[in-house]
């Protein structure tokens, strides 16, 4: 195993420099598309400003297909707004260099970034609700003890008794 060593040989090491992991990733077989998908997303940071109003947390841009825009959105309603922004957007489009005449939108059924859980707060009870569900804990409590008494009251009967002598209970 000559060839598996975790350091270069004598006179290598000053030649090679380590390699950051994402240049790593570019250089090897999926490198295209990994460069792809950078591209893309930086035309996407670029035609993000430009979206309507309240459209950016809404829509993303999934590809650029020949001479046309293709974005993702998660609602039918963004669909028709980014739909009526398609003529400014391909202005702004050919401003930063691209080649296109149309846009096509795309509708998913999941959000593009799902809510983070600082957002996502449920309102407090109300005092009625608290009681409530206070009084059905405690309910549920009481007979889950009443439960294990009847339990273990039958279990004692269903047991037979044992001698107190084991010497008695052998004759």
């Amino acid at each position: 195993m000559s060839g598996s060593r975790s350091t270069p040989a004598k006179g290598q090491a000053s030649t090679l420099a380590p390699r950051t992991a994402l240049d790593a990733l570019l250089a090897g077989s999926s490198g295209g598309t990994l460069r792809r998908a950078q591209w893309l997303d930086a035309v996407d940071r670029l035609l993000r400003p430009h979206l309507p109003p309240g459209m950016a947390a809404h829509a993303r841009l999934a590809n650029v297909r020949g001479d046309r825009l293709v974005f993702v959105v998660d609602a039918p309603v963004w669909h028709a707004k980014l739909r009526l922004a398609a003529p400014g957007l391909i202005d702004v489009a050919r401003s930063i260099g691209l080649e296109v005449n149309d846009v096509g939108v795309k509708t998913t059924t999941a959000p593009l970034q799902p809510l983070p859980p600082a957002t996502a707060q449920r309102p407090p009870m109300s005092a009625t609700a608290q009681s409530g569900l206070a009084a059905a804990i405690a309910m549920l409590q009481s007979e889950t003890a009443d439960d294990a008494d009847t339990e273990r009251k039958a279990a004692r009967k269903r047991r037979p008794q044992a001698p107190a002598d084991p010497a008695e209970g052998a004759s």
